[in-house]
């Protein structure tokens, strides 16, 4: 077993990236290479703006690179929960937001020549217990009669043919969600950035920022460039030096494992559908196929901000017990991979973006991020040029969690709490 991203394992590598020591004066530097600074670079860049990428690691080794590969339109929360919330028109615009970046994403793919295996291979939200079964034949009347008249409920039976398991009820299925391959689209990006002329460095983390006359100093390891305007696109992997952000996030660890390549028998008597599927507990599971036929099945398996070995090993076991009591017929398919990763979580769940504390900003994804993030890239370019009127998040409020400083002791307790929940009836 590797303890690796299948798709950092099963992906080319970004070759482009400056060896030089991080120097020079910038109209935009942009921190973090994950979908939403790959696209902010390639659109500042694509519109003639000098602009330089700062990775912390390598090019997609955050939540870019270790996500469940889904591309799910749509919030995860109910369109009534959204409207209660924030009102009828801000509820639209940002339910459209999800769907309008799978189109994005689509677009780019195919302007920028990435194969990466994107897919409209729809998603199907399943009810793991009898009780859920009405509350999500509503979601799915509202979501026709409100926002999307493509859905579809699929009764118990239908779920079967989907799916060789007894787990679920029936379940809502969303025909526009699609699926691609991370690791090839995250590189695919990098290379479309460099391309139309964007700097990327890689294992340069920021350091320190100073205001100058000309902006912001961004100190690395390597040495230090002046920017005009700062970009910040690190959701969880935030760190101290934007703390004003680590207050109003808490990064929470999840986790996946992938089994080898199954037969197309194994398939057939799995996973014939062949979609996104998730199901409807608090501590949610969502799994697919992967490229090459091998069952990708994550959760958050333990609610900590710890990623390592060690939690990858005990997360990993867990899991699998989890993937077994769905599909038993796995039982003696070995597991090729398992690996963690954060999730930047704001306290109602809802993505942020905007400018603030010096920098203009987009994060907050709370586990919903591979979907919505490159149109937010988009969005933070527009800013960083002086476009108005794109950002879906605009005016939303975010206030710091209370008690939060940047380390979630009390995820420990919020775990439990929806452990419980899920073991009622």
């Amino acid at each position: 077993m590797k303890f690796v991203s299948y798709w950092h394992d099963t992906s080319v590598p970004f070759d482009k990236a400056a060896a030089d020591p991080v120097s020079g004066e910038y109209e935009v530097a942009v921190i973090g290479a994950g979908f939403t600074g790959l696209n902010a670079a390639r659109q500042l860049a694509k519109s003639g703006v000098k602009v330089a990428l700062l990775e912390a690691e390598h090019v997609g080794y955050g939540a870019s690179g270790r996500n469940g590969g889904h591309l799910n339109s749509g919030h995860f929360a109910s369109f009534g929960a959204i409207k209660a919330r924030f009102g009828d028109a801000q509820a639209r615009r940002l339910w459209k937001a999800y769907d309008d970046s799978i189109d994005m994403i689509e677009a780019i793919i195919d302007e920028e020549k990435i194969d990466c295996g994107f897919r409209r291979g729809g998603k199907l939200k399943l009810a793991s217990k009898p009780s859920h079964v009405q509350k999500l034949q509503a979601m799915c009347d509202e979501l026709r009669r409100e926002v999307d008249p493509t859905v579809e409920w699929l009764s118990s039976e239908d779920v079967h043919k989907e799916l060789g398991s007894d787990a679920f009820h029936g379940g809502v299925l969303s025909p526009k969600s699609a699926m691609m391959h991370m690791g090839h689209y995250v590189t695919g990006m990098a290379r479309a950035a460099h391309r139309h002329g964007a700097t990327i460095w890689e294992h340069n983390p920021v350091l320190a920022r100073e205001r100058v006359p000309q902006g912001w100093q961004l100190t690395t390891p390597t040495g230090s460039l002046v920017a005009r305007q700062v970009v910040l696109a690190t959701d969880a992997y935030t760190t101290d030096t934007f703390r004003y952000f680590r207050r109003r996030m808490m990064p929470v660890a999840s986790f996946i494992i992938v089994t080898r390549p199954l037969t197309p028998q194994e398939v057939a008597a799995t996973m014939p559908g062949n979609r996104n599927y998730t199901n409807s507990l608090n501590i949610a599971n969502y799994f697919r196929l992967t490229p090459d036929n091998r069952v990708l099945f994550g959760g958050r398996a333990r609610f900590s901000s710890a990623t390592n070995q060690k939690t990858d090993v005990s997360s990993g076991q867990l899991l699998r017990k989890q993937m077994l009591e769905v599909f038993p017929q796995l039982a003696d398919v070995e597991i090729d991979y398992c690996w963690g990763g954060l999730v930047g979580c704001t306290q109602d769940r809802y993505p942020r973006a905007g400018s603030a504390d010096g920098v203009i900003y987009g994060m907050g994804y709370s586990g919903h991020g591979a979907q919505v993030s490159t149109l937010i890239g988009s969005v933070l370019a527009d800013i960083a040029m002086g476009r108005q009127g794109t950002n879906p998040l605009d005016g939303m409020a975010w206030r710091a969690v209370p008690m939060h400083t940047g380390k979630p002791w009390f995820l420990p307790i919020v775990g439990a709490y929806y452990r419980m929940k899920d073991m009622l009836p």
